[in-house]
Protein backbone atom coordinates (compact mmCIF):
# COMPACT_ATOMS: atom_id res chain seq x y z
CA UNK A 1 0.00 0.00 0.00
CA UNK A 2 1.32 3.21 -1.00
CA UNK A 3 1.47 5.98 1.83
CA UNK A 4 -0.15 9.24 1.02
CA UNK A 5 -1.27 12.03 3.55
CA UNK A 6 -4.55 12.26 4.16
CA UNK A 7 -4.19 15.81 5.44
CA UNK A 8 -0.98 17.68 5.67
CA UNK A 9 -0.75 21.17 7.68
CA UNK A 10 1.59 23.70 9.46
CA UNK A 11 1.00 23.31 12.94
CA UNK A 12 2.96 25.83 15.30
CA UNK A 13 6.43 24.52 14.27
CA UNK A 14 5.84 21.74 12.72
CA UNK A 15 4.52 19.96 9.73
CA UNK A 16 1.78 17.49 11.04
CA UNK A 17 0.89 14.64 8.39
CA UNK A 18 -2.07 12.27 8.69
CA UNK A 19 -1.06 9.47 6.89
CA UNK A 20 -4.09 7.17 4.68
CA UNK A 21 -3.05 4.44 6.93
CA UNK A 22 -4.31 6.30 10.06
CA UNK A 23 -0.74 7.20 12.18
CA UNK A 24 0.54 10.53 12.17
CA UNK A 25 3.67 12.31 11.90
CA UNK A 26 5.03 15.68 13.27
CA UNK A 27 8.28 16.94 11.71
CA UNK A 28 10.25 19.82 12.43
CA UNK A 29 9.65 22.45 10.21
CA UNK A 30 13.34 23.28 10.65
CA UNK A 31 14.56 19.79 9.72
CA UNK A 32 12.34 19.43 6.58
CA UNK A 33 13.97 22.83 5.30
CA UNK A 34 17.45 21.43 6.65
CA UNK A 35 16.44 18.23 4.25
CA UNK A 36 15.22 20.77 0.92
CA UNK A 37 15.94 17.89 -1.74
CA UNK A 38 16.02 20.25 -4.47
CA UNK A 39 19.68 21.16 -6.50
CA UNK A 40 20.70 24.34 -4.74
CA UNK A 41 19.84 22.68 -1.22
CA UNK A 42 21.18 18.99 -1.34
CA UNK A 43 23.38 19.06 -4.77
CA UNK A 44 23.30 17.38 -8.06
CA UNK A 45 25.01 14.46 -9.21
CA UNK A 46 27.02 14.94 -12.62
CA UNK A 47 27.16 12.15 -15.69
CA UNK A 48 29.77 10.38 -13.23
CA UNK A 49 27.93 10.33 -10.69
CA UNK A 50 30.13 12.95 -8.85
CA UNK A 51 28.26 15.42 -6.07
CA UNK A 52 28.13 18.96 -6.88
CA UNK A 53 27.26 20.93 -3.96
CA UNK A 54 26.68 24.63 -4.40
CA UNK A 55 27.95 27.10 -1.39
CA UNK A 56 25.70 27.08 1.54
CA UNK A 57 22.70 30.22 1.87
CA UNK A 58 22.52 30.99 5.30
CA UNK A 59 19.30 30.35 6.83
CA UNK A 60 17.60 33.05 8.70
CA UNK A 61 14.43 32.76 10.71
CA UNK A 62 12.27 33.30 7.72
CA UNK A 63 13.70 30.31 6.24
CA UNK A 64 11.50 28.03 8.52
CA UNK A 65 8.60 29.97 8.03
CA UNK A 66 5.92 28.00 5.76
CA UNK A 67 3.86 30.29 3.45
CA UNK A 68 2.19 27.39 1.68
CA UNK A 69 2.25 24.11 0.55
CA UNK A 70 0.73 22.00 -3.06
CA UNK A 71 0.63 18.69 -3.50
CA UNK A 72 2.66 17.79 -6.47
CA UNK A 73 0.84 14.41 -8.34
CA UNK A 74 0.28 11.71 -6.02
CA UNK A 75 3.54 11.39 -4.86
CA UNK A 76 5.02 14.67 -3.30
CA UNK A 77 4.31 18.23 -1.81
CA UNK A 78 6.31 21.69 -2.28
CA UNK A 79 6.92 24.07 0.18
CA UNK A 80 6.32 27.31 0.09
CA UNK A 81 9.11 29.15 2.72
CA UNK A 82 8.61 32.73 3.71
CA UNK A 83 12.45 33.75 2.32
CA UNK A 84 11.50 32.75 -1.26
CA UNK A 85 12.51 28.97 -1.58
CA UNK A 86 10.31 26.91 -3.20
CA UNK A 87 12.15 24.50 -5.02
CA UNK A 88 11.97 21.57 -3.03
CA UNK A 89 9.70 18.90 -3.74
CA UNK A 90 9.28 16.91 -1.09
CA UNK A 91 8.02 12.82 -1.69
CA UNK A 92 5.67 11.54 0.34
CA UNK A 93 7.63 8.38 1.21
CA UNK A 94 10.74 10.85 2.81
CA UNK A 95 8.33 12.47 4.68
CA UNK A 96 7.07 9.37 6.06
CA UNK A 97 10.63 7.91 6.41
CA UNK A 98 11.37 11.21 8.35
CA UNK A 99 8.47 11.29 10.62
CA UNK A 100 9.07 7.27 11.37
CA UNK A 101 12.77 7.33 11.77
CA UNK A 102 14.00 11.21 12.69
CA UNK A 103 17.17 11.79 10.96
CA UNK A 104 20.09 13.32 13.06
CA UNK A 105 20.95 16.35 11.79
CA UNK A 106 23.90 18.98 13.58
CA UNK A 107 22.38 21.58 15.50
CA UNK A 108 21.38 24.77 13.66
CA UNK A 109 24.11 27.98 14.08
CA UNK A 110 22.61 31.09 15.32
CA UNK A 111 19.96 32.63 12.84
CA UNK A 112 19.74 36.52 12.46
CA UNK A 113 16.14 37.70 13.40
CA UNK A 114 14.26 39.08 11.28
CA UNK A 115 11.28 41.35 11.91
CA UNK A 116 8.04 39.71 11.44
CA UNK A 117 5.51 41.02 9.88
Amino acid sequence: MVLVPKTLQVLGEELAIVWSDGTEGYLPLTTVRRLCPCAGCAGERDLLGRLARPPEKPLTTESFRVVSTSPVGGYAVQIFWADGHSDGLFPYAKLREWSDHPPDLPPIKALPLLPTR
